[in-house]
């Protein structure tokens, strides 16, 4: 019944937090609108709510005419002096329409259609209000359901979405469990849910960090980068504003309970915590640990990092399918290519450079080469087809053309004349392939926490900074 409103009207306000003014505008729009169903479109009909009796009240405007030609629009001036003795023609007259419960079921059904959509969108506008200033926190809820891999999780108030590709790979939940994400995005005019969630982003590592370790919270430990492979690694870089505060120290924790707890949330995802230094060559150092680093030397203009390590560090250095090498690239924003000491060598060999100024050779076949006991253009031009198609990136007809190359190079006086010396040394030198260098050395199986442990003292005992520019 419409003259019991005022008590539903309240109550839906209180317990779904609606704008009392914005419900009873809805309520008026559907009550106008199966009026007009019922009555005939053409009506001027206005709806009012009477907040004192609680019951809404509808009112029908014709213009007083002598003759009537459109009932819905118009009323006689007989008629409208019942109504109003004082009415003249052509003047507008209102008249409050009785029994406007029964609108008939079609009407009826509009206006709950109208109020539907109405409280939906005041719901939207409760939600957006309450979350907009949440977003880029840590949420907590539970999962409710799943729809195309998405992930439905209720937050309490309402439902947010994580979607598929904001899951941690291979990892997985099931419904009833509790689950905490960030908060991504809040959208404020979404026909399907409004809160976007986040389980892959940095900001939620750099997030958990805060929760869990007071010194970043405090801002005594300042975040200065996160780059992550989800579900896999990650690097976070770390700095102290206080001298007598150790920020490695401070985000492992007693006996690593700290990040421990960040890494159980991440479900195995190995951490690295690196010192951050404003220096590019010893914050490399820094994030490519547990490798050792040789020497560095680095471009600013270019922002590019020349990073040479030992021979038996190399795949430690660069990691399973280059995921170390390329975390540390993220971390620091700038390019890092990692070299051996036996392959920068090679680059300072005029037997190596002039291999490589052969069309079609790079670095990783030039190396191969080298294993080969091909360590000039001379040798190669001296090569049978037998003796490269062992290289597997090599098939008969390339190695051919590259043993014709060679020779019209040597014959135009291009070739270059390696000592004999340096050839026995430079033949006897096995180089590992980049398929090889790309083997894992470093990646945790288990998903055990993994702490970058730097030894700085270690780093000022290298010659690196001697040869950095």
């Amino acid at each position: 019944m419409l003259s019991d409103l005022k008590r539903i009207i309240d109550q839906i306000c209180r317990d779904r937090g609606f704008d009392k003014k914005l419900l009873i505008e809805a309520i008026e729009e559907a009550v106008e609108s199966a009026a007009k169903k019922k009555l005939g479109s053409r009506r001027d009909i206005e709806v009012r709510f009477n907040e004192e009796f609680g019951e809404v009240e509808v009112f029908q405007f014709r213009t007083v005419v002598a003759e009537v030609e459109d009932e819905q629009t118009e009323i006689a001036l007989d008629e409208a002096r019942i109504l109003d003795p004082e009415v003249q023609l052509e003047d507008e007259l209102g008249e409050k329409m009785e029994n406007i419960e029964d609108l008939g079921r079609i009407a009826a059904q509009s206006a709950k259609q109208v109020i539907i959509h109405k409280m939906k969108d005041a719901e939207r506008e409760v939600i957006y209000e309450m979350f907009k200033d949440r977003k880029g926190e840590v949420v907590s809820g539970i999962v409710q359901r799943f729809e195309r891999g998405n992930m439905i999780v209720n937050l309490g108030r309402t439902d947010a979405i994580l979607p598929r590709d904001q899951q941690i790979p291979k990892r997985s939940f099931k419904q009833g469990d509790r689950i905490r994400a960030y908060l991504d995005d809040v959208r404020q005019n979404a026909r399907d849910s409004q809160l976007i969630l986040s389980r892959t982003c940095n900001d939620f590592l750099a997030k958990l960090f805060t929760m869990e370790v007071p010194e970043i919270a405090e801002g005594i430990v300042e975040i200065m980068g996160v780059s992550r492979e989800p579900g896999f690694r990650a690097k976070i870089a770390v700095s102290s504003l206080e001298t007598d505060v150790d920020p490695v120290g401070a985000c492992v924790g007693m006996k690593g309970s700290r990040v421990q707890n960040v890494v159980q949330e991440l479900q195995g995802e190995r951490i690295d915590i690196v010192p951050w230094s404003p220096d590019p060559a010893k914050y490399v150092y820094n994030a490519l640990a547990p490798a050792h680093v040789s020497m560095v030397m680095a471009d600013e203009e270019a922002k590019t990092l020349l990073v040479v390590v030992p021979n038996d560090q190399l795949s430690l250095a660069i990691g399973r399918q280059g995921q170390n090498v390329r975390l540390a690239s993220r971390l620091l924003g700038w390019r890092i290519d990692v070299k051996s000491e036996q392959r920068y060598a090679n680059l300072e060999d005029p037997g190596y450079q002039g291999l490589l100024s052969i069309d079609g050779i790079e670095e990783p076949l030039a190396d191969q080469l080298l294993g080969r006991g091909i360590f000039s253009i001379e040798k190669l031009a001296e090569a049978a087809v037998d003796d490269l198609i062992v290289i597997r990136s090599l098939d008969e007809e390339q190695a051919q053309q590259l043993i014709e190359t060679a020779a019209r190079m040597v014959a135009d006086g291009l070739g270059t004349v390696v000592p004999e010396a340096d050839t026995e040394e430079a033949g006897t030198e096995e180089v590992g392939t980049e398929e090889d260098n790309t083997e894992a050395a470093d990646i945790d199986e288990n998903g055990e926490k993994a702490v970058a442990q730097v030894e700085v003292d270690e780093m000022e005992s290298q010659p690196a900074e001697d040869e950095q520019k």
